[in-house]
């Protein structure tokens, strides 16, 4: 997929690139496959901010994808490459020969008519989905499980694809785009290939307003902030931050410090961090 740049009109329009959308083939989704999404403005049930800096943004509706790829020995024939606003990754519909209309992830490379297929008797061939101990060593791999018959909740963003280096007793290593190692049930199911819209880290937003299209508003530096809003607030003009460390808005120490809890069970199952 290419990249459209434009004439400098604008400042904003300077630095602007979008994605030409070669590869989609079909505008309007699949009605069936459709789930109205409700905003929530970053707020929990309480009604209380916990994700800060969202609201507003374009109206747009979820469409529902099969991250499971349960449908075993049923071959489904590729329809058409949509674009999906709640993810990097563009989606394919999906046709099964049983009259079923699915969407997946759209892999790199997979085109309209293509046929594709899940289980453990499938081919190994982009798109087919298949536990990790009917997939050869070596092959890069997407959409990986973490447990088995949940679905697919690693390497799904536009591009990424993890690589499955080794298979030993109840467990496979895989390498993940972060570089991290990691051992993962060979009973989990993984999807083969690299998922598409490979030039979506290449796209440029270019102005703010596009940024609040997203839903996503502006964020505010603490300096700026008065004490009560802010630890690092008040003061007469600019002002030193006043403390020994940066810090979070709730008093708690930034930059740097370690967020991921100490019992995590599945630390275990890391071979290789993603940090030395």
């Amino acid at each position: 997929m290419g990249i459209k740049s434009f004439k400098p009109t604008s400042p904003a329009r300077r630095h602007m690139t979008v994605s030409t959308f070669e590869e989609i083939t079909k505008k309007e989704p699949e009605k069936s496959l459709l789930v109205t999404l409700n905003k929530k403005a970053g707020r929990n049930a309480h009604g209380k901010i916990t994700v800060r800096h969202r609201g507003g943004g374009t109206k747009r509706k979820y469409r529902i994808i099969d991250f499971k790829r349960t449908k075993d020995g049923i071959p489904g024939k590729v329809a058409a490459i949509e674009y999906d606003p709640n993810r990097s990754a563009n989606i394919a519909l999906i046709n099964y020969v049983d009259g079923e209309k699915r969407y997946i992830l759209s892999p790199n490379k997979i085109k309209v008519g293509d046929m594709i297929e899940s289980g453990p008797q499938a081919d190994i061939k982009i798109g087919n989905a298949l536990p990790l101990k009917n997939i050869p060593v070596g092959t890069m791999i997407h959409n990986i499980e973490l447990k088995p018959g949940k679905g697919g909740q690693l390497v799904r963003s536009a591009g990424n694809s993890a690589q499955l280096t080794a298979k030993e007793g109840k467990y496979a290593l895989v390498r993940l785009p972060s570089g991290e190692e990691r051992l993962i049930s060979i009973e989990c199911r993984a999807t083969i290939g690299q998922v598409g819209n490979l030039d979506h880290e290449n796209i440029t937003v270019g102005k703010a307003g596009k940024k609040r299209h997203m839903g996503i508003r502006p964020t505010v530096r603490g300096s700026v902030m008065n004490p009560n809003d802010h630890p690092h607030g008040g003061g007469e003009g600019r002002a030193p931050i006043g403390r020994p460390s940066p810090m979070s808005p709730w008093g708690k120490k930034t930059l740097g410090k370690k967020t991921r809890k100490k019992n995590k069970k599945s630390n275990r199952f890391i071979v290789k961090k993603r940090k030395k």
